[in-house]
């Protein structure tokens, strides 16, 4: 059986921006030149990777998404091996080249982990009028079927008042979100963008607000959409991440980075995971939890890098917190105010139940994928009477405390609740969850509960089966004697 993805592997992307390839000389220095007071670089490895708008397509590509990148490129060997990588990643192209204009290329020359000197290949100015109509039509003809827009803006021409408005305009029209990662000093030019993604030192350079403190963050955000109509995902480096929606509160994450090597395209992993979680239909706080959580991985990685779709399930397996237990009347009132403590941080909560009698592979799978479609996972667990209605007076084989302390050291459960119903409708309506998880033996008719949570804006969510585990079976092959 296939992994499942955190992420819908059907949604398409565009980018659009400013692309370019960067380019890393490293090697070891040994001595000062005798011809200047330079020091001598003794050269042994040189690689490329693509970067800007053309990172963001290939982190979208490794988390699993269906990138399409539109940009501008020379007719030149930069360009060629920019478009080669990009194609042998899975990013469909859309690149339009201008004769006698470079591939934008940055290479560095590292001695070490250390950058002695970058070397800039560019021209920084408008395209000839006609690149700039083809890059209009191309948008106009990528954009049906797409999910949401990212625009990638380096100031390095490719992004025209022209070209800016045209895509804002015809994603709009079609009701597509469109995430701009900011350049410019003036925001009004990304008027009607669904978010802005600007760090700290671009929130400045647009609004004149340093944004050292919450409060002036909050401040500068407040103009920054103000002029813009969008909502402000703001990165705060060592501080983590702001989240200032154009309704509702304000959501602050602390940093997810264990370690800081380079954040050299940080900016381009943070907006595409962010916005590849918006198109595959995740909340809005939830997307942040996931941008937040590549930026930490990002960051860790020398040069420009990319973070695929495992190395974020590992790392959200690993941040998952220890789960608690609540049990009776006095335990559901306890349950019910952490539901409502999880929805005023708006993070996405998740409900799955069932008997859990003797936990198998069959239950930490579908626990597991609960876990990754929310924030929070909240099992409803029946107690002793309620299993023995339902599956006879030999049931349960351990009591409800001892499987509420087995499925509490699992790591992907966040709250275990018990309840004493035959069905825990009553349970549900009382926790109102904003994810309805069962098995896929299940349809969505059968499930208790999917009819209330649909009607609150809620999902149902149902998980292909594990084969070949079940209680039932384990309870029967206990019996069998070994030579049996």
């Amino acid at each position: 059986m296939a992994t499942p993805s955190l992420f819908d592997r059907d949604a398409a992307v565009l980018i659009v921006g400013d692309v370019m390839l960067d380019g890393y000389a490293s090697g070891g220095v040994e001595r000062i030149s005798p011809e200047a007071p330079v020091p001598v670089l003794k050269h042994l490895t040189h690689h490329e990777v693509p970067g800007g708008g053309a990172n963001v397509a290939m982190n979208i590509a490794a988390l699993g998404g269906k990138p399409c990148l539109i940009g501008l490129v020379g007719e030149d060997e930069e360009g060629r091996r920019l478009g080669a990588m990009l194609e042998t990643a899975g990013v469909a192209l859309r690149l339009v080249p201008v004769a006698g204009r470079p591939t934008t290329f940055k290479l560095r020359i590292l001695a070490g982990n250390h950058q002695m000197l970058r070397i800039d290949k560019e021209v920084v100015a408008d395209p000839p009028p006609p690149a700039e109509q083809a890059l209009i039509r191309a948008v106009g003809e990528a954009l049906p079927g797409m999910r949401a827009v990212v625009v990638s803006d380096y100031r390095k021409g490719c992004l025209t008042d022209r070209v800016l408005a045209a895509i804002i305009a015809q994603a709009r029209a079609l009701d597509i979100p469109v995430i701009v990662d900011p350049k410019r000093h003036d925001f009004s030019g990304y008027a009607g963008a669904s978010f802005l993604t600007p760090n700290r030192a671009e929130l400045k350079a647009a609004t004149g607000i340093a944004c050292e403190t919450d409060e002036a963050c909050r401040e500068a955000a407040a103009l920054a959409g103000a002029a813009t109509g969008a909502g402000i995902l703001l990165t705060r480096s060592e501080q983590g991440m702001s989240l200032y929606p154009v309704e509702g509160e304000e959501i602050l994450l602390p940093t997810e980075a264990q370690e800081v090597f380079d954040v050299s395209g940080a900016g381009d992993s943070v907006v595409a995971a962010f916005a590849y979680s918006v198109a595959s239909g995740h909340p809005v706080a939830q997307a942040m939890r996931l941008a937040n959580c590549v930026a930490g991985l990002v960051v860790a990685k020398a040069g420009t890098a990319i973070v695929s779709e495992a190395e974020l399930v590992a790392a959200l397996d690993r941040a998952h917190p220890a789960a608690g237990v609540s049990e009776g009347d006095t335990g559901w009132e306890d349950a019910i105010a952490v539901r409502a403590a999880w929805g005023r941080q708006e993070l996405r909560v998740g409900f799955t139940n069932g008997c859990f009698d003797l936990v198998h592979p069959g239950h930490v799978a579908l626990l597991r994928e609960a876990a990754r479609q929310c924030d929070r996972l909240i099992v409803g667990l029946n107690d002793d009477a309620s299993i023995a209605r339902l599956k006879g007076p030999t049931r349960p084989v351990q009591t409800a405390a001892a499987r509420a302390e087995v499925l509490s050291a699992i790591r992907h459960v966040d709250l275990v609740v018990i309840f004493s119903d035959d069905t825990p409708l009553a349970l549900i309506e009382a926790l109102e969850p904003d994810l309805l998880v069962k098995g896929s033996d299940y349809t969505e008719d059968a499930i208790v509960g999917a009819p209330f949570v649909k009607a609150r804006g809620g999902t149902v969510y149902r998980v292909d089966l594990r084969e070949g585990h079940s209680t039932s079976s384990i309870i029967a092959r206990s019996k069998t004697p070994p030579n049996g």
